[in-house]
């Protein structure tokens, strides 16, 4: 029998049944509810002399009821420490949710909070003056709808539209397909080139000291040596000018290179996603020419070993590096 929380209707009953001298057992019966339920019912809502009434028992239950659940949880100090731990990690409020059932197994009533009542905590603090938004991934304060544009950009020559792109391409269900694009730096400075492995959300990532095509394939050459040949099957890329040399990288690297529609950013959702974890990083306004390899690589380390939740909260390194079979070290 499934639990759900009285009405006043059968509050009222229970009241005069149990003045009638029955057993919890059976008003549950005449009421078609677990004696459980009217157990509890009867523990949490009688009086302090120790008597149930109907009325103050329908007092104290709207009562709670006005109370949001994640206000409750936020009275946990351990959840609520843990919660706030791994928001500063860079964590997002879906995998702290998700993961407390990871580390804590066992503890199903007390190490539990959903995702949304994580930016309930948030949103509360940011208007007592608070700074937890600054941990969320695009820190706003609030979600924002996406724009769209009309005009199109130039189209690079002999690109191949991501309308042929394999299928298999499109479902993930193969290692080795890549997204690739670039971050501008301050006064266009300065580039990180970043590349993404589909299924795996694998990031890859180097600086390159313009915008020029031969800046982004010296880059894209350099890390893309140390993939096996197998896991470089393709490339997906936008219609920047910095890829215009394609071909060099599809016939050094073993890729077929395709290309997303003009300012169809969520053809290549994954590379997208990914830059919007590294902005939190290197904001809007960085000097990428200041930033030294080894900056780099720690913050590309660090997502990498991120858990994340289109791989069951495992990281992206230990699902490419078990596919890899651990060529990619630690």
């Amino acid at each position: 029998m499934s639990y759900d929380h009285l009405n006043q209707r059968e509050r009222m009953c229970l009241f005069y049944l149990l003045q009638s001298g029955l057993s919890l057992r059976e008003i549950g019966r005449r009421l078609n509810r677990s004696h459980t339920t009217l157990s509890r019912e009867v523990k949490r809502n009688k009086r302090f002399f120790g008597c149930y009434c109907d009325r103050a028992a329908q007092s104290f239950a709207e009562k709670r009821e006005a109370i949001p659940r994640h206000k409750r949880r936020h009275s946990n100090e351990q959840l609520r420490c843990y919660v706030f731990e791994k928001l500063r990690l860079g964590w997002s409020p879906e995998i702290i949710s998700k993961r407390l059932k990871r580390d804590f197994p066992h503890s199903k009533k007390k190490m539990r909070v959903s995702h949304e009542a994580i930016y309930q905590w948030i949103y509360n603090d940011t208007v007592q003056g608070g700074t937890l938004f600054k941990h969320l991934v695009r820190a706003h304060k609030k979600r924002r709808k996406q724009r769209r544009y009309g005009s199109l950009r130039g189209l690079i020559p002999n690109r191949v539209d991501i309308s042929q792109r394999p299928d298999v391409v499109g479902r993930r269900s193969r290692y080795g397909d890549w997204e690739g694009d670039t971050m501008v730096g301050c006064r266009h400075q300065g580039r990180l080139v970043t590349h993404v492995e589909r299924k795996s959300r694998y990031l890859l990532a180097g600086k390159a000291k313009d915008g020029i095509a031969v800046s982004f394939n010296a880059a894209s050459l350099d890390f893309f040596q140390h993939i096996p040949d197998s896991y470089r099957k393709t490339l997906t890329l936008d219609n920047g000018s910095e890829n215009a040399k394609f071909s060099e990288l599809e016939d050094k690297l073993s890729f077929q290179v395709y290309f997303a529609k003009p300012y169809a950013s969520w053809e290549r959702g994954t590379n997208e996603n990914t830059n919007g974890l590294l902005r939190r990083f290197f904001p809007k306004g960085t000097d990428f020419l200041k930033i030294t390899e080894s900056e780099l690589a720690n913050v590309v380390n660090m997502l990498n070993h991120r858990p994340r939740k289109c791989l069951n909260y495992c990281t992206a390194f230990e699902v490419f590096n078990s596919i890899t079979g651990g060529a990619l070290g630690t």
